[in-house]
């Protein structure tokens, strides 16, 4: 079998001469969004730490209370970030909930906009449907590659991957949701007058609200599950710990660390989660 990868098709070749072009030609760019997401993590990241810890717990938990109106959640949600506390991971978990917070703010920003240009256009659809598959299914190491590149070491690398695996999960649900939106309320409300912006505010996006709202919850639980990840490029957080458990084959440090990762998911999952009517 010689003969057939005498000639192969140069995939990686390819690759990297569009990297390094965009190095050389694109600097400004990646300069200036990397300013922006430092803005928007230090942001993020000083509302969470720079109030005492149990004010941050007492907000989560009213939060909760608003949006789920149970106080068995509310308990669970109050005993969740108690254990952190007690386990000396406060600083870790705020530092890894502002890469959730930031992917969820950049995600849903762009995410939705464009399932909505998706569901309105079926073939741009279907031509974004080999992109978002590439994207989900790429070994994520890769995406940290050109995010170095790119960025240098720390966590706005860490946020570019994950927006980068995360994203295709807000423009599918979204998408699906005002696809779905039935013909018969679109013509009902286009007989009484509705223009495509009173279409889209009063009809399709309510109809759309549960499958949007499963993905913020998706991406919310695909951010977490990449905090590890993004550790391996500077980034803070609980992955530091689960790192250096591994680099020393520390088992009390491994558990520790990622039961507290198991914690903060049960913990977003259950106080973030938007019942729809």
């Amino acid at each position: 079998m010689d003969w057939l990868t005498e000639y192969k098709i140069p995939v990686g070749k390819t690759a990297k001469i569009v990297n390094d072009w965009m190095k050389d030609n694109l600097s400004g760019v990646f300069d200036a969004i990397s300013a922006v997401m430092e803005w928007l993590i230090g942001g993020i990241l000083w509302c969470l730490s720079a109030p005492h810890p149990l004010v941050i717990v007492v907000l989560f938990v009213a939060l909760t209370w608003y949006l789920q109106r149970s106080w068995k959640v509310c308990l669970g949600v109050a005993l969740g970030f108690l254990f952190i506390l007690n386990q000396g991971y406060w600083k870790p978990m705020t530092e890894s909930l502002t890469l959730i917070l930031s992917s969820c703010v950049v995600c849903m920003g762009f995410g939705v906009p464009i399932g909505i240009a998706a569901a309105h256009r079926p073939r741009l659809y279907a031509a974004m449907v080999p992109v978002l598959d590439l994207m989900q299914t790429l070994p994520t190491f890769v995406y940290l590659i050109p995010a170095i590149v790119f960025f240098g070491l720390g966590t706005v690398p860490g946020l570019i991957a994950t927006v980068v695996f995360v994203l295709p999960a807000p423009i599918r649900l979204t998408h699906l949701g005002v696809s779905s939106t039935p013909t018969a309320l679109l013509e009902a409300a286009t007989a009484f007058g509705a223009t495509p912006m009173q279409r889209l505010w009063k009809v399709e996006l309510p109809f759309a609200l549960p499958q949007i709202m499963a993905g913020l919850n998706q991406t919310i639980m695909l951010s977490l599950s990449m905090v590890v990840i993004a550790a391996l490029v500077g980034a803070n957080g609980l992955g530091v710990p689960v790192i250096r458990a591994l680099n020393s084959v520390n088992t009390a440090l491994g558990f520790e660390s990622g039961f507290i990762i198991v914690v903060v998911a049960i913990l977003l999952d259950r106080s973030l989660r938007v019942r729809v009517k």
